[in-house]
């Protein structure tokens, strides 16, 4: 993190600073990058009637902030070769999420993880080519992480990314 973006926190430690509101215009610039993030400064600067100079600094203070944490493509799994998907729920030993975190951050099959309240500790998002692979991911390795307590796994029979309208 920027030095510029820390502030002096409790008892002379760093903490973040608050993060600036987000007016109209940084609202429809997200929505729209979110839908295309391959979108040119000057179209991002036409729809939301800025000039380019203006977009450019919004979208870089967007990121300077944050809020816009990088840009990618959207995957479709099934044609990528990961057609089998599934949420796992784990239980895990108590104060152990940072390093169970990294353990998890480790395997390529992981596409989110979710440190959650209720019933279960952690929720992933997984893709596999099959189900056979699926089934290696749960009782092999992840079940083989100590401080994994149980697991539960959810099959995705269908799924799809909500985007904003644009």
């Amino acid at each position: 993190m920027a030095p510029e973006q820390m502030a002096e926190g409790p008892e002379g430690g760093r903490a973040e600073t608050p993060p600036r509101p987000l007016d109209a215009i940084d609202q429809d610039i997200l929505q729209m990058l979110r839908s295309d993030g391959r979108a040119s400064i000057r179209s991002v600067a036409e729809r939301v009637h800025v000039s380019r100079a203006n977009a450019y600094a919004r979208i870089n203070r967007l990121i300077e902030d944050g809020v816009i944490l990088g840009f990618g493509a959207r995957v479709n799994h099934e044609r990528a070769g990961k057609g089998a998907a599934a949420y796992i729920t784990l239980k895990i030993v108590q104060n152990s999420w940072r390093t169970v975190r990294e353990q998890l951050r480790a395997l390529p099959e992981v596409a989110h993880i979710a440190l959650v309240s209720g019933d279960f500790d952690v929720l992933l998002l997984v893709h596999t080519p099959d189900n056979r692979n699926l089934r290696d991911l749960v009782l092999t390795r992840l079940q083989s992480i100590p401080e994994v307590l149980s697991t539960r796994t959810l099959l995705v029979f269908e799924e799809e990314d909500v985007e904003p309208e644009g």
